[in-house]
Order: C-alpha cells, then sequence, then structure tokens
C-alpha cells in the first residue's frame, strides 16, 4: 500500500495540529512532545522520567484532552492490587439473594485499563506483583479474568512516569516490562524564558495548582487516530536502513560499559519509531538520521550499566551516544 501525497499531507497537518494544542499547556519540551506524539502513532507505550514539576502528568493530560479518547488515571502506590488495574469479577445473587456459585453468573467489573489513553502515574511506587498486570495488558492489548479474555479499546497505550531520584517506597521496573515501553523519555529543566511562561501560564487566572489544559482542544478522534496508526505501518523502509537499525541494537550487546544490550525488540521500536517521525515531518519514507535521532529514547531503558562504569559515574546515554557515533549510517 502506497500513501498518497494527499494522505500524507493530511496526516502531517493534523499531527502538526496536535503539537500546536499540546503546546498550549507544555512550555518548551519540543523532544519530549514530539516523542510521545512519535510513540502514539506508533501505537507504543511511553515511560517519561524527570523531576517532581517539569511536566510529566501535564504532558499525558494534555495528549488525552487533544483527542477525543477514553482516558484514565491510576496512581501507583505500595498497597495497589492488580484487580485495581485490571478489574475483578463479583458472583452475582439469585432470585433467592444467595450467592450464585455457576461461572456464567459471574459479573466482571472492569478496571480503569478498559480506556484508550491510560496514565499510570509515579509508576514505579507499586510491587512486582501489581506491575505484572501490566505485562499482558501492555504487549497484548487483552485483560484474562477469571479465565475469561477481554479485549482492551484500540487505540490503546500506557503513559507511566516515575521520579528518577526517589528511591524510598519505590520499585525498579521489572526488565520484562521496562521492554515492553516504546521510549523511555527524560524530561529536563526548562530555560529561563521557559520557566517564566510556565510561571504565568499557571498563576494568571487559575486556582491552586490546576493544569493549564483549558485552552487545548480536541484534534483527533479514535477513528482518526487509528487511521493514523495504520498508516504509519506503511511507511517505507529501506532493507539498509533496517539492517542500520539491527546494527545498532547489536551494537549495545558488547559495548565497552554496557553489561547487557537490547534485544530484537529495540530494533523493532527502532524502525517502528522512526515510521511515526517520518510521518509526523510528511514524509513516506524512513532516514538513517530518524533512526539514530530516536535511538536513544528507544533503547536507553533496555540496556543496562556495567559495575565499572556504574562506580566511574558513566551515564547510559553517553555510551549509547558513543556507539552511535561508531556506527556507519547507510548512504541512499
Amino acid at each position: 500500500m502506497n500513501i498518497s501525497s494527499e494522505n500524507l499531507a493530511r496526516a502531517g497537518s493534523v499531527l502538526q495540529a496536535l503539537r500546536g494544542e499540546l503546546a498550549k499547556a507544555v512550555v518548551g519540551q519540543r523532544d519530549a512532545v514530539d516523542q510521545t506524539l512519535a510513540a502514539f502513532v506508533a501505537s507504543g507505550h511511553v515511560l517519561i522520567e524527570g523531576m517532581p514539576g517539569l511536566g510529566k502528568t501535564l504532558l499525558a493530560r494534555a495528549l488525552a484532552k487533544a483527542m477525543t479518547l477514553a482516558f484514565a488515571r491510576v496512581q501507583f502506590t505500595p498497597d495497589l492490587m492488580p484487580s485495581d488495574i485490571t478489574g475483578h469479577a463479583v458472583l452475582e445473587r439469585d432470585a433467592h439473594g444467595q450467592d450464585s456459585t455457576t461461572l456464567s453468573a459471574l459479573r466482571v467489573i472492569r478496571g480503569p485499563v478498559f480506556t484508550n489513553l491510560l496514565l499510570a502515574d509515579e509508576v514505579n511506587r507499586a510491587p512486582a506483583k501489581t506491575q505484572s498486570a501490566l505485562l499482558e495488558v501492555m504487549q497484548e492489548y487483552q485483560v484474562t479474568l477469571e479465565g475469561r479474555t477481554l479485549a482492551l479499546p484500540r487505540p490503546f497505550i500506557v503513559i507511566g512516569t516515575q521520579n528518577p531520584i526517589e528511591t524510598e517506597g519505590t520499585y525498579p521496573l521489572p526488565e520484562a516490562q521496562l521492554d515492553r515501553f516504546l521510549v523511555k523519555i527524560r524530561i529536563g529543566y526548562p530555560t529561563h524564558e521557559e520557566e517564566s511562561a510556565i510561571v504565568r501560564k499557571t498563576t494568571e487566572r487559575q486556582t491552586g495548582d490546576e493544569l493549564p489544559l483549558g485552552e487545548v482542544t480536541p484534534q483527533l478522534d479514535e477513528r482518526s487516530a487509528l487511521a493514523l496508526q495504520k498508516m504509519a505501518a506503511w511507511v517505507r523502509v529501506d532493507p539498509r536502513v533496517a539492517d542500520y537499525a539491527v546494527r545498532v541494537v547489536r551494537a549495545t550487546r558488547n559495548w565497552p560499559g554496557l553489561a547487557t544490550g537490547a534485544g530484537p525488540r529495540g530494533a523493532i521500536a527502532l524502525v517502528r519509531i522512526a515510521r511515526s517521525l517520518a510521518l509526523l515531518e510528511s514524509r513516506d519514507f524512513v532516514t538513517p538520521d530518524d533512526i539514530k535521532r530516536y535511538a536513544l529514547p528507544t533503547l536507553r531503558h533496555r540496556v543496562s550499566l556495567a559495575p565499572d562504569a556504574q562506580l566511574e559515574g558513566r551515564e547510559v546515554d553517553a555510551l549509547l551516544a558513543s556507539a552511535l557515533d561508531r556506527i556507519e549510517a547507510p548512504r541512499l
């Protein structure tokens, strides 16, 4: 299937409009906004990491409001149970007021995961038992309750947020779950001008800590979102570009300073996110620069530092960047 120039222009226009709506709430953070949009178009889950008060939750809420899609938020805490996310089943009472014991009498109460956009706020505050409830959800887009398999609505993405400095009351996310996030986005401090704009936006005619979402208007409905995701899947990827993505991922497995490298899912994620980036820029083909541009957010959570690198104070992003510089990109 070839993408017509008309559809390509329309997709680019819609995505630019979405970007504009997000900018009404999120000041600056252009890379974070683009990476979140690209991940959504790629139908991928997003992990956002940053210091408190930098707009992680605001970005997720703004994205939800910019689209007429169902939205749910779960505040992850140490006492959160799997059923608080996925739902549970209860026995219906019979005509005599007694609990029935037949399976057909079980009534399923669906949890907040049955939505289009799930905000898992401070996702690393829940223990492994609760985190495991998201594994099936994020990979297979379904929930199994009492032997029944229930499909989730589409589109569906999870946006998780976490604070990089707090350790008390937090649990490291399992590697299997980290690998299910398409990208890990890091939000940094704003510039002086951006911070001044943030202060004005959040204090003028605003009461309390209310999020500045009043100006954000919906630009995308469920049908259009699914059409965008389907279109992204047909963006052309030259075999040499796909091979470049594979070589980047394979290099992480024996790169000095890295204890573990990314698996095949890393290369798949790189190609998926690069397709979305091309669509965001109104292109129907992927370039090697697309792969290189999104390599860090796609791979930083799929690798781990070696003990000696940790002692030396080295960072994952710096090691990945050095690997990228050494891998020759194809010339198309």
